[in-house]
């Protein structure tokens, strides 16, 4: 097993990426210019839009497909001749807010039927911690027949791949890396190290590497917790949060988080994998569930603050009509998984309200299709109230005169959910976080 690495860099022996997203595509892509890879998704659609050099979740140009030696397949045949495994594929959550290990497991599954003596699997997916051992191994073993260390090696590297972000890529973030023993963990570093410019950090098992990432979406998720509690707090008082966290920001030591609405498939779902675990341990975890409650009301506490701005103009709420500008869960991203904008939306329509949704990113087949939400194609000009939902970039650069242009009449509200354009209008009703 020790010369695996060196095989690895004479192009003797095959990198696989199973699961070909948003992380796992760009860590194929990175591998490609130095080492032979296979890239493995189930999505045979997806597979051939990669052959076409092009990139399905829009993230990356054409120009990244290049200089490649890479293989894209939906075939897990053609996973026969690899002999170090990644697997990254999703770990979302149920409608109850449940691990779905679903696809993971099913990876595991195709990957342990082309399992062979002496081959390397290394997850990447975030889990609770244990999940690599406690479920994927006896897995791979089931299907292969082999033995877990003694036949085949495992490790765990959490991805670090921050969606719509062009400078912390997979190639220039410290990665963490761990695996079963210490041979294993020699061979897992440096294989990573051939892409990861900043070299890796060993953590000394598989479950502290697992808890590692899952600790770093739970501290975010509960520091952004304590801003949405604190702006609905202020909202009552009457003052602006970004404006008292512009102040306190100015002591040395003060942690720069702001409120807003929390989706994605990071920070919205890895928290809910840390409470299962603590649950099935007999622990119920006060803090981290408070904070997931806090951020995963935010929407609905979005949509009654502009019912209430209409409401306060004597207009009739049910028919009134309301722009949400934004439907992805960041800026200047396509990606709308677990977008909290829907909840926005979906309160709103709750009052009878008549909502329009834009976004320059989103594709409007996608966005019907996960939320039953109708794309408009251009804003019109008669909107009682307007929701910038997401800092897009086009939307930064809009004027005061843009959306007043917008607006049904001088009653009209703009609810600025980021404090983007706080002190920039003069004349328009205005409200934010």
């Amino acid at each position: 097993m020790s010369n695996l690495y060196d095989r690895i860099i004479a192009k003797e022996a095959k990198v696989g990426v199973i699961g070909l997203g948003y992380v796992g595509l760009p860590i194929a892509l990175a591998f490609a210019k130095s080492i032979s890879v296979v890239g493995f998704d189930i999505n045979e659609e997806r597979v051939e839009m990669m052959r076409q050099g092009q990139d399905p979740s829009n993230e990356l140009e054409g120009s990244d497909f290049e200089n490649s030696d890479i293989e894209f397949t939906a075939d897990i045949n053609d996973l026969k001749d690899v002999e170090f495994f990644i697997v990254a594929v999703p770990t979302p959550i149920d409608e109850h807010n449940k691990p779905d290990l679903s696809p993971l497991l099913g990876a595991s599954k195709g990957v342990g039927k082309v399992l062979k003596k002496g081959d390397y699997v290394v997850f990447e997916s975030t889990v609770y911690p244990g999940c690599t051992e406690d479920d994927c191994v006896p897995i791979l073993e089931g299907e292969s027949g082999l033995k877990f260390v003694e036949d085949f090696k495992v490790g765990y590297s959490p991805e670090r791949i921050n969606p719509g972000d062009k400078e912390h890529t997979i190639t220039k973030i410290l990665k963490v890396v761990s695996g079963c023993d210490d041979e294993s963990l020699d061979v897992i570093s440096k294989v990573y190290e051939i892409i990861v410019e900043p070299g890796v950090h060993k953590a000394s098992s598989i479950k502290v590497a697992e808890a590692a990432k899952i600790i770093e979406n739970t501290q975010r998720d509960v520091n952004i917790a304590l801003m949405n509690e604190l702006s609905i707090i202020f909202n009552r008082i009457g003052i602006n949060t970004f404006e008292v966290l512009e102040a306190a920001g100015t002591k040395w030591n003060f942690l720069r988080f702001s409120p807003g609405l929390v989706g994605g498939h990071c920070i919205g779902v890895d928290p809910y994998y840390l409470t299962y675990k603590a649950e099935e341990l007999g622990y119920h975890a006060r803090i981290i569930n408070s904070g997931r409650y806090v951020n995963d009301s935010m929407g609905y506490y979005i949509a009654k603050q502009t019912v209430k701005k209409i409401l306060q103009t004597g207009k009739n709420i049910a028919g009134s009509k309301v722009l949400v500008m934004g439907a992805t869960f960041k800026e200047n991203v396509s990606d709308i998984r677990n977008s909290k904008v829907a909840d926005v939306v979906k309160e709103l329509r709750s009052f009878m309200v008549d909502v329009e949704v834009v976004d320059p990113f989103v594709d409007p087949a996608e966005l019907k299709h996960e939320y039953n939400i109708d794309l408009t194609e251009k804003p019109g000009d008669y909107y009682d109230a307007i929701i910038v939902a997401v800092n897009h970039e086009p939307y930064v650069k809009m004027t005061e005169g843009d959306f007043k242009g917008m607006l049904s009449d001088e009653n009209g509200i703009i609810v600025d959910v980021k404090g983007i354009y706080r002190g920039k209008f003069e004349n328009t009703r205005y409200w934010s976080l």
